[in-house]
């Protein structure tokens, strides 16, 4: 398969756009994409240029290297914002979201950019999750119980700090504490920085500074590894319950 060829059916897919959106945007018809993408024919040179002024990728790029396996994401920038990279689909074009190790989370810091190793992650299809990005993150300790320790979270990409939904819980990467999942508050300064807290009361709440956050994954659904037990079970039903009403746990003993 020619560069060419790969990156066209690359760079749509990473878009998440039909053949027929894409030829819209271009101006081209589905068929000259479909064909492009098959290797049936070139784009010659004018469509390069289009193609390029459309994508922001110089042409040499798009037509000597192999987009899926780039070290240097920035060429793959939209409108200012980091696109993750690669997006990973299965042979019916279906988004696959990667499954962060356990054993191995201590080095997403570390490769949380780096398609190579983003590629070598095991990977699965959820369908039933929304649109958008998805990974799946490993949770150690109990700092947000009900969430189990080996439990996993799946959370969608978070393009924009500025889109934070107060009061959510996140994946949270930043370059001092690597991964961690907590609930995000803003500031009432509306400042540099945030406030991350845990729901196990235990744990302090303390700050991050945004410009310290590498990425920012908000949770979608939690999948757990291990079986709860019934005390377990009635546990998490009250501390839901009693978040829900915004009660502190510790209000109970007085009771």
């Amino acid at each position: 398969m020619k560069a060419i060829q790969a990156n066209i059916k690359h760079l749509r897919a990473l878009r998440k756009l039909s053949q027929e959106r894409f030829a819209d945007d271009l101006g081209w018809s589905r068929s000259m994409v479909g064909s492009y993408e098959e290797g049936r024919s070139e784009p010659p040179i004018e469509r390069l240029i289009e193609l390029s002024n459309y994508l922001n990728i110089p042409i040499d790029i798009l037509v000597r290297n192999d987009l899926r396996k780039a070290k240097d994401t920035s060429f793959i920038e939209v409108g200012n914002k980091r696109v993750l990279f690669p997006v990973t689909v299965n042979e019916d074009n279906e988004d696959l979201i990667e499954i962060i190790p356990a054993k191995a989370s201590a080095g997403y810091l570390s490769g949380y950019d780096d398609p190579e190793y983003i590629e070598q992650l095991q990977k699965i299809k959820l369908p039933f999750l929304p649109t958008g990005t998805h990974r799946a993150f490993p949770i150690k300790g109990d700092s947000m119980l009900p969430v189990k320790d080996g439990s996993f979270v799946v959370a969608k990409f978070v393009e924009d700090i500025n889109d934070i939904k107060n009061g959510r819980t996140y994946i949270v990467l930043t370059k001092d504490d690597g991964l961690v999942y907590k609930r995000v508050y803003l500031t009432e300064d509306d400042s540099d920085a945030l406030i991350l807290k845990s729901d196990n009361k235990s744990y302090k709440p303390y700050l991050v500074l945004k410009e310290s956050i590498l990425e920012l994954w908000e949770f979608t659904c939690c999948i757990n590894t291990q079986e709860y037990d019934e005390k377990e079970l009635k546990m998490s039903s009250i501390m839901n319950m009693f978040q829900e009403l915004k009660v502190e746990l510790e209000a109970v003993k007085h009771l």
